[in-house]
């Protein structure tokens, strides 16, 4: 069961790692939110940071909380980048996208000299896949795409709001593939996004640097070997 106090206990440990004229990364989510709020209570207290967000919706809280905003095209490398996952397994590999922000998350991380995850303790599993994997395509053709989606197993799903489609910032979709086990994360990443069609998928592939899990007991780390 996913605890709201878990999540806030990563996002406080992560906050330690940030210091005094850091620029970074801000993810989407939950744990992100919680993130963003310790922010602005430190830079109320003076920390001086700036922020690149995943999303609108981390922009305005970020703005929100009084957090400094910058771009990737003034700032195109980040000293951290920290965000949530829906699901990591034991190599640090993650399924991201919950949250309909996996294009740019993908981007900022990319961007980042260090990429620090923060989760609570159930999103820890031995094999990734069962949470659904987002993958993000352009509009046009999406039925042709979630077609040919079909070959990886599972029954692809368009994502949906309010019975009109989910759309990304970025103005696409998101096609949600239920595969239950995900048995070669790597391979899975680079086959979905030779699709036409497909922008991006939420498979993070060796894109964790440290990974902070927040647990009843405390939090627990792990590393990148």
């Amino acid at each position: 069961m996913v605890s709201s106090n878990n999540k806030q206990r990563a996002a406080a440990a992560a906050a330690e790692l940030i210091t005094d004229g850091m620029i970074l990364g801000l993810g989407t989510g939950t744990t992100a939110s919680y993130l963003v709020q310790i922010l602005g209570e430190r830079v109320r207290q003076g920390l001086r940071i700036q922020g690149v967000p995943t999303s609108e919706a981390t922009r305005q809280l970020a703005i929100a909380e009084g957090v400094p905003l910058t771009t990737l095209e003034e700032q195109p490398v980040l000293d951290l980048c920290l965000d949530g996952a829906d699901e990591v397994d034991p190599d640090l590999n993650l399924i991201k996208g919950g949250g309909g922000a996996l294009l740019r998350e993908k981007i900022v991380a990319s961007a980042a000299r260090q990429r620090i995850i923060m989760v609570d303790v159930s999103k820890c599993v031995d094999c990734l896949g069962a949470f659904p994997l987002a993958v993000e395509v352009i509009p046009f053709g999406w039925e042709v795409t979630r077609r040919q989606l079909e070959q990886f197993g599972g029954v692809p799903t368009l994502r949906q709001r309010e019975g009109k489609p989910f759309v990304t910032d970025q103005g696409h979709y998101i096609i949600d593939c239920a595969l239950s086990q995900i048995e070669d994360a790597p391979k899975l990443n680079h086959q979905l996004n030779q699709l036409p069609g497909v922008v991006e998928n939420g498979l993070f592939v060796d894109m964790t640097d440290r990974l902070i899990i927040g647990s009843p007991d405390g939090i627990t780390e792990k590393h990148k070997n």
